[in-house]
């Protein structure tokens, strides 16, 4: 792939608000589109705000009517805000777009930063972005007391973690020692250019995640770098490793065109050429 393009938007004192950001993204994405500028990744941190992807349910949303952003990228609800490292690779791909390994690209690179600092992560199948693996259910301490076999989250679908105190709180998943996620992705892809990205929590307050349910998963939380590791982790310290392995990743990428099932290579080839849906988002 082509060289890739870093851009800072602001990070602490010089946040930005998320619709400036979602207007700038929509820019350097037409930009793109037009040949007019390279691959570039727009990186930031924002103001709290809850954004809700396009699969969002209303069960998942905040219960005190706080303010939601509903936005046109994959997935579901999630929070963005300070101590959160936030990017946007806004990026020409081949088509018929491969969304999917595009967001395995995007994991690749976030993996790789964990792993600088000390932190290992890992995919979990089915739920897309960095994860830290929790210890066996066996393993884990058990709830108010009770064994884990009366962990209401094992049997009841529509369990409620925001109405159920800190015992299951998202951001409490650490000392629960179950699966919870550090970096989050979701992304749409129009006209073959992606848009949106990632957002990796390096020292956020991540008790405003308690207020939703992130990214609609109800049995496991989330994580931050600083919470892993026992200690101070700041954006400007996260920022050049986060960039190294983002351009190691993605400009030594040889993103194929997704593969048309049944079509010779001429069809194929035909087909990248012409006009493609929107792929499902990542969630």
């Amino acid at each position: 792939m082509s060289e890739l393009r870093f851009v800072h938007l602001g990070f602490g004192d010089d946040a930005v608000e998320y619709q400036a950001a979602w207007d700038e993204q929509r820019r350097v994405h037409a930009a793109r589109f037009a040949g007019e500028i390279p691959d570039t990744c727009l990186l930031l941190e924002h103001p709290p705000v809850y954004t809700a992807g396009r699969r969002t349910e209303d069960s998942e949303r905040p219960l005190d009517g706080t303010p939601v952003v509903d936005v046109d990228r994959g997935g579901k609800i999630t929070w963005h805000g300070p101590g959160q490292l936030v990017g946007y690779p806004i990026m020409q791909l081949p088509r018929p777009v491969d969304v999917v390994a595009h967001v395995r690209r995007l994991e690749d690179a976030l993996i790789r930063t964990c792993a600088d600092f000390g932190v290992e992560t890992t995919r979990v199948e089915g739920r897309s972005g960095v994860w830290v693996l929790g210890d066996p259910v066996e393993r884990r301490p058990s709830m108010g007391g009770l064994s884990l076999d009366f962990d209401p989250r094992l049997h009841d679908e529509e369990f409620d973690p925001r109405l159920s105190g800190p015992d299951y709180a998202p951001s409490n998943a650490g000392q629960r020692r179950e699966d919870r996620k550090l970096a989050a992705i979701g992304i749409r892809v129009a006209k073959g250019v992606t848009m949106h990205g990632f957002a990796l929590n390096v020292n956020p307050d991540n008790t405003w995640f308690d207020r939703i349910v992130p990214c609609g998963i109800r049995d496991a939380g989330v994580a931050s770098l600083a919470g892993e590791l026992g200690r101070d982790v700041t954006i400007a310290e996260v920022l050049p490793v986060v960039e190294k392995h983002l351009r190691e990743v993605l400009e030594n990428a040889d993103p194929k065109p997704r593969a048309v099932a049944g079509a010779t290579a001429p069809e194929a080839a035909a087909g990248a050429a012409g006009p493609v849906p929107e792929p499902a988002p990542a969630a």
